[in-house]
């Protein structure tokens, strides 16, 4: 294969393409789904193929294939579409340069996701949803998901990199529903949409212990039934990590995105409100948020060696002390606004061609003690676990649900639960009132591998870290407070 690809490298440059690269992708993906004690999913897919991307005047072309047999024609293909291209192009495409690299990168992997038979993957979902139902016998519905990926892909441009890594990542949940008199609620772990994900292999799974939060899942699903509706007006908020990390995904990791910034990527699901003239000196947040995107970060859904341009895997401010610093960006919008490509493009596989995707998003850990930032909220509430959410099409307004508020009262958590929390807020205000993040033995680490983005649409694996952090005087309810 190497050597196929070095020969479609040397063909494309006999065609005079002023840059052009090959993207091989061999993906398998592993699916274990059980409910109420039944396996309703499983499944092992694989899928194989080759994409090549090249530049010519300014102008991009892209074909995909899976026919290993016709790269020249497939190239070609390629070619035409970005002289195509040429002929509407408003302002040329400028790469700028970057490092050669002839390397390989591997997830560091202690127990191969793929040698564990389903068998027991099976039966670790079936005794989490029994701990559940036996702590909980009135539990309507009891479900647990176990995913997992192995990526081998290959890179090669005509600038001389050859790149090879292997990704893996493993991942799964459990969760309970309860109902009565036709209400419905959720509890899950470690957080929802079928749990939590990382780069690493079935130890990951082990480090989660299904079993063992498996009955305190189904009793505060039951236990919500009968909780009170969450109160409504401007409250104190202590925020878990399980909330956070898609609080930072949507108001934070989405509207850094250079391509939205720049109005390439709209039609699926808006743009920015952040503008290229705001890096150094617009106030996000307060001098307590500081807010990274670490490719490198172990374990991060979002870690790899190389992006999909062949750049490094780096670590880059975000937002340090509250100034927005940086964006995520392409080696194709990098030079639109005089910055650097940082390692951010990606592609969901060979079928697609890279744009900037979030990489591992995370709010750094502040120097409070958990018990300190709960201590000074006179009334308020702990939000954890994500239940749903909404934010405008420039990332300023949004709302978002969890599962469950744990009451704060004279700087303790009483005990009291309520339902259905819903909070809103405009991102800019809401970074700006957080007075405090938990220090760095409270981080915690997330993984999600379903953000969607482009048309056509991209599915990328993103991860986001943070410790607790509170907030103040923040929109509590869904309907008008005074």
């Amino acid at each position: 294969m190497k050597e196929k690809i070095l020969d479609l490298v040397r063909f494309l440059k006999d065609q005079q393409v002023q840059y052009g690269d090959v993207r091989v992708n061999e993906i398998t993906q592993e699916s274990i789904v059980t409910e109420n004690m039944k396996v309703q999913t499983l499944s092992t897919s694989t899928t194989y193929g080759y994409g090549i991307r090249v530049f010519l005047d300014g102008s991009m072309g892209f074909a995909a294939s899976q026919d290993f047999s016709k790269m020249e024609q497939t190239a070609m293909q390629a070619i035409a579409i970005a002289k195509a291209s040429r002929l509407v192009q408003k302002a040329p495409i400028d790469l700028g340069e970057k490092p050669v690299a002839v390397t390989h990168y591997q997830t560091p992997v202690k127990e191969d996701p793929f040698s564990i038979s389903k068998k027991e993957k099976i039966d670790l979902l079936f005794s989490a949803e029994q701990a559940m139902r036996e702590a909980a016998p009135q539990i309507f519905r009891t479900h647990g998901a176990l995913g997992f990926r192995k990526e081998h892909k290959i890179f090669a441009d005509t600038d001389g990199s050859y790149i090879t890594q292997t990704l893996t990542e493993s991942g799964g949940g459990i969760d309970a529903v309860a109902v009565m008199k036709g209400e419905m609620q959720t509890r899950s772990y470690p957080n929802s949409a079928r749990g939590n994900y990382a780069t690493a292999g079935f130890e990951f799974i082990r480090s989660l212990n299904l079993l063992g939060h498996a009955p305190r899942v189904a009793q505060e699903a039951v236990a919500l039934l009968t909780a009170e509706e969450c109160p409504s007006g401007y409250f104190d908020l202590v925020i878990d990590p399980t909330q956070l990390t898609l609080q930072i995904h949507e108001s934070v990791g989405h509207p850094v995105e250079l391509d939205r910034i720049l109005g390439h990527e709209a039609g699926y699901a808006g743009t920015s409100f952040v503008q290229p003239e705001m890096l150094g000196n617009f106030r996000y947040g307060s001098p307590q948020v500081t807010i990274v995107a670490d490719a490198t970060c172990p374990q991060g859904l979002g870690t790899f060696g190389y992006d999909d341009d062949g750049i490094p895997a780096q670590r880059i401010p975000i937002i340090t002390k509250g100034i927005i610093e940086n964006v995520l960006t392409s080696r194709d919008t990098a030079s639109v606004v005089n910055l650097l490509p940082n390692g951010t493009a990606r592609a969901d596989g060979w079928g697609r061609m890279p744009i900037v995707r979030m990489t591992n998003i995370s709010l750094m850990p502040g120097d409070f003690e958990l018990e300190d930032l709960i201590a000074g909220v006179e009334y308020g509430f702990y939000l954890d676990v994500n239940k749903s959410w909404s934010i405008d099409d420039r990332r300023v307004n949004f709302q978002f649900a969890t599962e469950i508020a744990y009451e704060i009262k004279d700087g303790k958590r009483t005990g009291k639960i309520f339902k259905n929390p819903i909070y809103t807020g405009i991102t800019p205000e809401f970074w700006n009132s957080c007075d405090g993040v938990a220090n760095e033995k409270y981080w915690q680490l997330y993984g999600t591998p379903n953000c969607g983005k482009g048309e056509p649409g991209q599915v990328a694996h993103v991860g986001h870290g943070s410790a607790p952090a509170r907030f103040r005087n923040v929109k509590v309810g869904v309907a008008d407070v005074q």
